[in-house]
């Protein structure tokens, strides 16, 4: 998309994003980064990183025209396809979404869980790199395996900063779908495991066998 700016009576033509799926993962961060400051701010900063405009014209930009610019962002992103992509490709390599997380293991959902806790925004390269790993194996029908987990993921981090915000997002929103409905199951599950491990530390007594059950048995009898 093409954005005309008029500056003494000339005008100039710059190239703003043609959608959501154009911003990268890193530079989704910088604009991130830039939450909280001013709002002027946040706009010159937010059209530097989507724009090839020059920061000083920028800064020269009549209210209007930032205004129309950044309207046109915000257009884009609430427009943004937000199906999950569960293959992408990155510089000729092709990763996989975690094809079953019903089969995520203890130590990939303990290294996503710190990840989150130690706040999202700074980790998400890092949260993708486990929850996407290159593709090793096709089949039909879109079926597809990717590598074991080796908690090994600051590499492919840095790949991962080349993914679009747009596969971020749609990749987070199904995550934690995913999360939500597993923490209504587990409250239940452990309480099922809680009540089993109980039931085999303190058995009924009526359930043991020897003498002792059949004299008390044969004592009623007679009574």
């Amino acid at each position: 998309m093409q954005v005309k700016v008029k500056k003494e009576g000339k005008q100039e033509t710059y190239n703003l994003i043609n959608s959501w799926a154009d911003v990268t993962l890193e530079k989704w961060l910088q604009i991130i980064d830039i939450k909280g400051e001013s709002k002027t701010k946040e706009a010159e900063e937010t059209i530097a990183a989507l724009t090839d405009m020059p920061k000083q014209l920028i800064k020269e930009l009549s209210l209007k025209d930032v205004a129309g610019i950044m309207g046109k962002v915000a257009e884009m992103q609430a427009n943004e396809n937000s199906s999950l992509k569960r293959r992408i490709e990155i510089e000729g390599v092709e990763y996989g979404f975690h094809p079953d997380l019903d089969e995520i293991t203890l130590g990939e959902y303990a290294d996503l869980e710190t990840l989150i806790k130690n706040g999202i925004e700074g980790n998400m390269p890092e949260l993708m790199s486990i929850l996407y790993r290159p593709v090793t194996e096709k089949g039909d029908n879109g079926v597809y395996t990717i590598e074991a987990y080796d908690g090994k993921i600051s590499i492919r981090a840095e790949e991962m900063k080349k993914m679009s915000a747009e596969q971020v997002e749609s990749a987070l929103r199904f995550f934690f779908a995913f999360v939500t409905e597993l923490l209504k199951i587990l409250p239940s599950y452990l309480m099922e495991q809680m009540q089993e491990m109980k039931t085999q530390l303190h058995p009924n007594p009526l359930e043991k066998s020897g003498d002792g059950l059949e004299s008390s048995i044969g004592y009623a009898t007679k009574t």
